[in-house]
């Protein structure tokens, strides 16, 4: 479900990025905000939004997340790099171990099919973790 369609917005940090999706989350159900939802922001070769999807929503712990789904959309958007983002409602965003796992199949899947995943971004309502920022996997 695209949830924004954007040209102008260009995403220069991961506080930038955390900020524009917690603002998005807010605005879902407030009886779908205790769920994980699983987020895809696809951009063009300057770092500027194509569009902002939900990719999945999961559970209060746990989102399903499936390579293919991801690049499908990318593929038709045509877009060159991804954010992926995900929301943890117990506002821990420390990454878990599926967490780490999906990012490695996500870098793995995107590396054949030529688009960059440029960062992992969990998030809470307030705070935010970025594997980028902490040079998780070579994303710097």
């Amino acid at each position: 479900m695209i949830v924004l369609r954007e040209g102008q917005i260009e995403v220069t940090a991961p506080t930038v990025t955390a900020k524009l999706l917690q603002g998005l989350h807010k605005k879902l159900d407030v009886l779908e905000q205790d769920k994980e939802h699983f987020y895809v922001i696809y951009l063009n070769s300057r770092l500027k939004i194509i569009a902002v999807e939900i990719n999945s929503i999961g559970t209060v712990n746990a989102s399903i997340v499936h390579p293919r789904e991801v690049f499908r959309r990318a593929i038709i958007e045509n877009s060159v790099q991804l954010i992926v983002a995900h929301n943890h409602p117990s506002e821990d965003c420390a990454p878990s171990e599926a967490d780490i796992q999906i990012t490695q199949r996500l870098q793995k899947a995107g590396e054949i099919v030529g688009i960059e995943i440029i960062d992992h971004i969990i998030f809470g309502q307030t705070t935010y973790f970025s594997f980028k920022e902490e040079e998780i996997f070579g994303m710097n």
